[in-house]
This record gives structure tokens, C-alpha cells and sequence, in this order.
């Protein structure tokens, strides 16, 4: 469960394009479609462009309007029955910087083949689920779009900018991404510290030397003067009520941002890496990953690893850090073979992100273990998994329903439904950062209210008037609407009800669970009693339960544990946790 400012867009890139099954032949889905991508509050223009060859194969383009970028090549354009999918992997150029590009779609076309609505989720630059529509363009209209585009000059203010915002409880970085397109400036927000995701602009208004930007999914609003140097940009970031100090400098290098993690190996490494792919049968999807075998003869033990909740990918990078690449690269060099997997719909993984709930990530994780066991170089008799957060709750369920698993490793996993481990997560972020216990404690109270609200009411409709009801006052009006769709989403009305608890009394291997004694966002206190009631109640006798002094969620050394520390640290995970891990599972 990671804590981010923002929701992130950055340039346009898509993949897979599900149609409905009224959908028709392929000579109705050529020409030229145009719409909206709605990202985070902030929308975009999209064209997409599809040609249709003599012997029956589709060929297309994309486009982004907005931000200046034509013809994006699409690698692959499949009709298959009412099923279309793209897929787009292609290094651009915008404003003279080299992107590479890679995403995934699901949509639907209308039995006219006049419509297409869907959600599409990028993957690289990475960023969340967001509703994408289009409407297929009469002639008139596409040879007006197809018109070529007089290249648009950069504005003197184009390009990447970089400050500091000090919040009293922790000093976060920003980077603030400007750039000068057909219709004006755009701009993109990005905080380093807590997230690789971009959040668009709402809008963007330049005087002589006046700018400012708004973020209006979260109540934010930058205004600023423009030095006369045109190296910095001197204003004041106000989200809510809270106006702060942030200086801008033009940043010259990416290497600026680069934070140094002594930890991340260096090539070449002392075993096997291989990419590999593995389908997931029962849902339709493809899972992406990395497959480390160490060196020597096999067949060796093997892991998954099972990350947490959000986008994912294989090394579960956030605020800076890759994990899941630490840990396999540890276990490995131990005689450990370790796969790591995109979760689905992110990087190189097909699926729906958006609508999926923890059981269709547990559904992602069989399919792993299933890949495992086809491998020569893995004892098919010692396969586990660990599971860091919300992974710390599906291997539970996969080893409960699976024999073949042998051992499962829960770090920082759930023993409580989600309407508990979430107030007390609420309550204990805010106590350390700097809340009084008084604070915190009403505001996890609020929370409890808004989640009994969300399991009561079944109708999204009617939930959504309560929920404005409640939350009226406290937030802005698109701020809201962000709220609104994360707490009416799939995944959330699943976590906030399903308790671990029943997956864990089935458990009849070896469980591992860790804890940080400074974990905020599952509480240690809360949690590891939990789950050891379980695994007692269900018979296992082959469980150990420890809380690691002062280390966070993340399995970091921390001073307060609080998610704000998580950027700062140069420690990715405690060689405490590492060795932990690494000799539990070498025991058995």
C-alpha cells in the first residue's frame, strides 16, 4: 500500500484493445477514430489511425494531440472475432527527447463500429488505468485531422524543473515538466520521493513572467514568477488550504534526480537472468518477468515473488528503490531461483489493472507457480513464495488451494480484514508525522465511517451521493472525484471486506512472516497476532513470527517508520531482513 501525491500521465503509448462481441468485420474498423483520454482529472486528445491491407491484415497509428506527437507506430494491430489488440512498443522523439513507449488497452466497440470505449493503463513511462473513448471519424473530419502539423516552437520556459517543497514533516522533491504544443503550454508533476507516476496539468497560464499551473485531482496550484534568466521560477505550491514555498531550477541532467542505493548489483551478475513470459489460461493474460538460476547444477529451490498493491512492476520499484531486484539478487547468489513477475496490465504483462481484485492477483500468482514447475532448472518438490504487503495476502490464498507449495514468506502481510489494517494505517502514518494522537485518532474515525458506508451500499450510484455527502468540505470538488473512484473501485470493496484469516487456517506448510517493528501501514501490532491465531486455529505447527527492530514497511532502518522516510534512505532492504529471509528458507 504506497502513499503518492499524484496520478501519473506521460506520453501516450497503447496495447491491448479489447472490443466487444458485436464488433464487425475489419473493413469496418478502418480509417481514423479520435477521443479523450481522461488521466487523472486532466484530459488529452487521441487519434488513432487504422489501415487495412489487400490481404486482410491491419496496419496503425496513434497519435497524441496535445502533446505534439504523430504517428506513433503501433507494433502489432490483431482483429480476432470482436477481440482487437494493439500493441505499441516504439522509441519517439518529442521536443528532442528520446522516449520509449510501451502501454496496454481494453475497450469496447459498439455493434455500428462508431464508437470504441475503454480504459487503456501505460506501462512505460508507467502509470495507472485512465478512460480513454473514441468515435470513428467521417471522411470530412479525418482529412481534416490528417492534415499535416506545423511543427510548434519550444517556448523559452520548455523543459524539466526541479525544487524542493519542505512540507514541516518531510522535504520531498518535485519536478516540474513544461512543454509548448499546438494548443499552448502543457505541463506534467511528478514528486521523485514518493512515485515514479506523472500527474497532467489541469491547466497552464503564462503571463510576461507570471505562471501558474493547477492540479485539480489534487487540490493544488502553483504560482510563480519566472526569473528573468529563465533558470528558475521563484512561486508558492498550495494544495488545500496549505500554501508552501517551492523554488524551481531548470534541470540540465537526469542525473539530478538519480539517488544513490548501494545496494542495486552491478552487472555481470554471478548467475542466469532470463526474461521470460507465462500465460495465465483461466483469465486470458500474459505475465512478463525475470527468471534468475544460479549458478551451477540444478535443480534448485525456487520462489515467486508476490508484490503489493498498485502498479507494480517485476522489482516493485518505488520512491526510487527496486526491492523485489535486491531480494532476487540475494537469493540467488544463496542457491535460491527466483521469479519476479509485471503485475498484470503493467510493463511487458497483459490484463486489467483496474478492475482487478487480490483473488485475480492470487489467480496471476498460480500461473507462476505452474511456470516454475515446468522449469528443468527447479526441484518442482521446493517451490514457495514470498509476498511483501498486499502479497503478504495472496500467498496465503495460493498455498491454501495449492499443496505443491512448499513454504510461503509474508513480509509485512495482512492478518486483518482491510477495513481494519487500513484505519489503524491512517491513524499510525499521521501519528508519525507528527499528528497528535488526538488527530489521528479522529481521522481514522472518519475513515472507519467512509468504509462502513462502502460495504453497506452495493449500488455505486447511491454510494456515490453518500460519499459526496461525507466528504463534502474536505477536499476539492475533482479531488473528490478521484477519492470517489478509488473507493468504489473493485479492488478496494474486495480488500476493505476479505480476511486473510481464511486462507491462513488452511495453510499446512512452513510460513515465515515478518514484520517491521516501525511499519505504519501494517501494523505489526495489529497484524502478526492476527496472523498467528490463524495458523494455530488451522493446525500449522511450522510457523515462526518475528518483528524486526526498526525497520519500516519497506523492510528499511527508520527513524519513525513514516512513508515520507521511504525516498531518503540509501537502504532499499535491511541485509537484517535479507539474511532473515535468505536462511529460513536455506534451513528447510
Amino acid at each position: 500500500m504506497k502513499s503518492t501525491i499524484a496520478r501519473k500521465f506521460a506520453i501516450l503509448s497503447l496495447a491491448a484493445l479489447a472490443l466487444s462481441p458485436l464488433c464487425r468485420a475489419q473493413s469496418q474498423i478502418a480509417g481514423d477514430w479520435q477521443g479523450k483520454l481522461n488521466a487523472g482529472g486532466a484530459e488529452f486528445r487521441v487519434a488513432w489511425h487504422v489501415t487495412l491491407a489487400k490481404d486482410g491484415s491491419l496496419t496503425s497509428t496513434l497519435d497524441n494531440i496535445d502533446q505534439g506527437i504523430f504517428a506513433i507506430p503501433v507494433k502489432s494491430t490483431i482483429l480476432n472475432g470482436s477481440h482487437v489488440t494493439l500493441t505499441v512498443d516504439a522509441d519517439i522523439t518529442n521536443n528532442g527527447e528520446s522516449i520509449h513507449v510501451r502501454g496496454a488497452f481494453d475497450g469496447a466497440i459498439d455493434k455500428d463500429a462508431t464508437e470504441l470505449k475503454g480504459t487503456w493503463t501505460q506501462s512505460e513511462p508507467e502509470q495507472p488505468p485512465a478512460e480513454l473513448n473514441l468515435k470513428h471519424l467521417p471522411a470530412q473530419a479525418a482529412a481534416a485531422l490528417l492534415t499535416p502539423q506545423v511543427p510548434v516552437k519550444p517556448s523559452d520556459i520548455d523543459g524539466a524543473w526541479l525544487g524542493t517543497l519542505d512540507t514541516g514533516t518531510a522535504k520531498l522533491r518535485l519536478v516540474l515538466k513544461i512543454a509548448n504544443g499546438p494548443d499552448g503550454l502543457t505541463a506534467s508533476l511528478q514528486s521523485p520521493d514518493q512515485s515514479p507516476q506523472w500527474l497532467p496539468a489541469s491547466s497552464v497560464t503564462r503571463g510576461d513572467s507570471s505562471l501558474t499551473v493547477e492540479f485539480k485531482p489534487i487540490g493544488a496550484v502553483y504560482t510563480a514568477k519566472i526569473g528573468a534568466d529563465l533558470n528558475s521560477i521563484d512561486g508558492t505550491f498550495t494544495q488545500g488550504r496549505v500554501p508552501l514555498p517551492l523554488v524551481l531550477k531548470r534541470m540540465k541532467d537526469q542525473a539530478e534526480l538519480e539517488t544513490r542505493h548501494p545496494q542495486n548489483p552491478v552487472k555481470p551478475y554471478p548467475y542466469r537472468e532470463e526474461d521470460v513470459t507465462y500465460a495465465n489460461k483461466a483469465a486470458g493474460n500474459t505475465l512478463a518477468g525475470t527468471l534468475t538460476i544460479p549458478s551451477g547444477n540444478g535443480p534448485f529451490p525456487a520462489v515467486l515473488l508476490i508484490s503489493g498493491s498498485g502498479p507494480n512492476d517485476r522489482d516493485e520499484s518505488a520512491f526510487g528503490h527496486k526491492p523485489f531486484l535486491i531480494l532476487a539478487d540475494y537469493l540467488t547468489r544463496k542457491g535460491v531461483a527466483v521469479l519476479r513477475a509485471d503485475k498484470r496490465g503493467i510493463g511487458k504483462s497483459t490484463g486489467d489493472l483496474a478492475n482487478a481484485t487480490t483473488a485475480d492477483f492470487a489467480s496471476d500468482a498460480e500461473a507462476g507457480v505452474q511456470y516454475l514447475k515446468t522449469r528443468a532448472e527447479v526441484d518442482p518438490h521446493r517451490i514457495g513464495l514470498i509476498g511483501h504487503s498486499e502479497g503478504g495476502t495472496i500467498a496465503p490464498m495460493v498455498a491454501a488451494s495449492d499443496p505443491g507449495v512448499r513454504f510461503i514468506v509474508l513480509m509485512a502481510g495482512p492478518g486483518v480484514p482491510g477495513d481494519q489494517s487500513i484505519v489503524e494505517q491512517v491513524r499510525l502514518i499521521e501519528e508519525a508525522a507528527g499528528a497528535t494522537k488526538e488527530k489521528a485518532a479522529q481521522d481514522a474515525d472518519k475513515q472507519r465511517e467512509i468504509f462502513a458506508l462502502v460495504e453497506k451500499e452495493k449500488d455505486d450510484t447511491v454510494l456515490d451521493k453518500e460519499l459526496r455527502a461525507t466528504l463534502s468540505g474536505q477536499m476539492p470538488e475533482a479531488q473528490m472525484d478521484v477519492a470517489i473512484q478509488q473507493l468504489t473501485s473493485p479492488w478496494m470493496r474486495y480488500t476493505l471486506t476479505y480476511d486473510p484469516a481464511i486462507a491462513l487456517r488452511k495453510v499446512a506448510c512452513p510460513v515465515l512472516a515478518l514484520n517491521g517493528e516501525k511499519d505504519v501501514q501494517v501494523s505489526s501490532a495489529q497484524n502478526l497476532p492476527a496472523i498467528k491465531k490463524a495458523l494455530e486455529e488451522g493446525g500449522n505447527k511450522h510457523a515462526e513470527i518475528d518483528v524486526l527492530p526498526g525497520l519500516n514497511h519497506l523492510f528499511q532502518t527508520a527513524k519513525t517508520g513514516s512513508p515520507t522516510e521511504y525516498a531518503q534512505s540509501e537502504e532499499t532492504i535491511s541485509p537484517v531482513a535479507l539474511d532473515k529471509i535468505a536462511g529460513w528458507i536455506l534451513k528447510l
